[in-house]
């Protein structure tokens, strides 16, 4: 299942910068046209003040652009709540589900860790080194080596043969063919505990790992 958050919000971003450079050129229209009637109530001839109806129609003018300039705020100010509540909302639907996300960081849950990796072909054989979030090695070994995308699940058994029991794990994956190796970028997977929107950007909590919301590839 593919995910399209971020073209939405990318969207949204999109027509709010649009509305503030609308409120922005209105704004500036305004200004200048009270510059340009002060002027001429500076300017007038004594003897022959200004039309009344043309300083009223003047006014009228004003008045209508400056509401449209704050009806303009309004509506960004409004178009950003809308956009930042849909990616809430959309973030609180993956509370309890299990993603795949970009990153080679996985949550150890339930007494493992996952990640999954994509091999544009099948290799002779493909290694995995998994650090802990001190970059101690804690694990080294072999992987899948098929074709298109391959599953690596992690135990949580240690090198001195005790159990992990929780921790974020950093997964490194090297794919060898015909003696040439080469580092292939796995993705974590996780099950969302928890959704933080508090900073005005939507983090998903995988356990002990932080993911962005765009960095969802997967529902796993």
């Amino acid at each position: 299942m593919s995910i399209s958050s971020v073209s939405s919000t990318s969207s949204a971003v999109s027509t709010s910068s649009s509305s503030s450079s609308s409120s922005s050129s209105v704004l500036g229209d305004f200004n200048s046209m009270l510059t340009l009637l002060l002027k001429q109530l500076e300017t007038q001839d004594p003897t022959s003040p200004m039309d009344t109806s043309t300083y009223t129609s003047q006014l009228v003018s004003m008045s209508q652009l400056e509401q449209q300039s704050k009806t303009n705020d309004l509506l960004t100010e409004m178009q950003g709540s809308l956009s930042g509540l849909m990616s809430s909302n959309v973030a609180y639907g993956y509370l309890g589900q299990t993603v795949e996300v970009e990153g080679d960081t996985a949550p150890l849950q339930n007494g493992t860790a996952s990640w999954k990796y994509d091999l544009p072909s099948g290799a002779d054989d493909v290694t995995v080194t998994i650090t802990d979030a001190n970059g101690n090695k804690v694990y080294s070994g072999e992987a899948p080596a098929d074709a298109g995308t391959n599953s690596f699940t992690w135990d949580g058994t240690l090198a001195d043969g005790s159990k992990a029991t929780s921790g974020a794990f950093t997964l490194s994956v090297t794919a060898s063919s015909d003696n040439v190796s080469s580092k292939v970028d796995p993705r974590a997977i996780g099950k969302v505990t928890s959704v933080d929107s508090s900073s005005g950007t939507v983090a998903l909590s995988l356990g002990t790992v932080t993911a962005s919301m765009n960095d969802v590839v997967n529902l796993a």
